[in-house]
């Protein structure tokens, strides 16, 4: 679904990537982990077509399309959704307004009709409780007003209206408490199929023991440095990034 091969990207003439390779089949679950300044941000954000990072070398394919050529709104059409970081506030536009525009913006790519007025009402009344929102937040500004918590969930909430193929999450988990990253996993997991796949940015293992990834990746210093499967999450979590870090930098210096 996914191939990165080479990618180097700069932000204010700052390398920040500098050669990552990456292949996600379709049905997968990757998590990318690594310590701050990694690289693991710029590289969401550069899938999802962000103008402030340039890409200088490398190539990214989706679905067999060359995924640099296209536009942000190009991208969310063919299937890409990115979860924020740090999500931002929209006042004045609804999150229903903005769920139904993005609907039809994809229906419209596809050659569909729009979506049914009752049936987009339907399918909101069965996401929203999915992720334990009050109906009455749909309605309001996308995350005016709302706390770190309630915008994570309304990121999953936004998430499983569109039903991407690829879904990209920045840091979801950060600063949720238990019951909140339960509720957002529980997001995840639900579009869990052989037709979709999730990319999974995160610094903890505690998401993780939710959505167990098929393959976990350390990003250090703008390149993929190791992969393994769920277990490399358990070794991080019990050594930490220095030893990685270390090595990398020696392979560097070497190189």
């Amino acid at each position: 679904m996914l191939k990165i091969e080479n990618l180097h990207a700069t932000v204010e003439d700052t390398e920040i990537l500098k050669g990552v390779d990456l292949e996600v089949n379709a049905g997968e679950v990757h998590a990318i982990m690594g310590p701050n300044g990694s690289g693991k941000s710029t590289l969401a954000s550069v899938l999802a077509g962000r103008e402030d990072y340039e890409v200088t070398d490398g190539k990214v394919t989706f679905e067999g399309e060359d995924l640099l050529e296209m536009d942000v709104a190009e991208r969310a059409c063919a299937g890409l959704f990115l979860g924020f970081q740090y999500p931002v506030e929209i006042p004045g536009v609804s999150n229903l307004y903005m769920l139904r525009a993005a609907l039809n913006a994809r229906r419209a790519a596809r050659g569909e009709d729009e979506i049914d007025a009752m049936e987009f009402m339907e399918r909101v009344n069965e996401k929203i409780a999915f992720v334990d929102m009050s109906p009455e937040m749909a309605k309001r500004g996308v995350n005016e007003g709302f706390s770190g918590g309630e915008k994570k969930r309304n990121e999953v909430f936004q998430m499983l209206m569109l039903e991407p193929k690829l879904a990209i999450l920045d840091e979801t988990d950060s600063g949720l408490d238990i019951d909140a990253l339960k509720t957002v996993a529980k997001g995840i997991n639900a579009l869990r199929s052989p037709e979709r796949a999730t990319i999974l940015v995160t610094h903890y293992k505690r998401l993780l023991e939710h959505v167990v990834p098929d393959k976990v990746h350390v990003l250090a210093g703008g390149r993929i440095v190791r992969s393994g499967g769920p277990e490399l999450a358990d070794e991080l979590e019990a050594e930490g990034y220095a030893g990685i870090a270390r090595d990398n930098r020696e392979q560097a210096t070497a190189s």
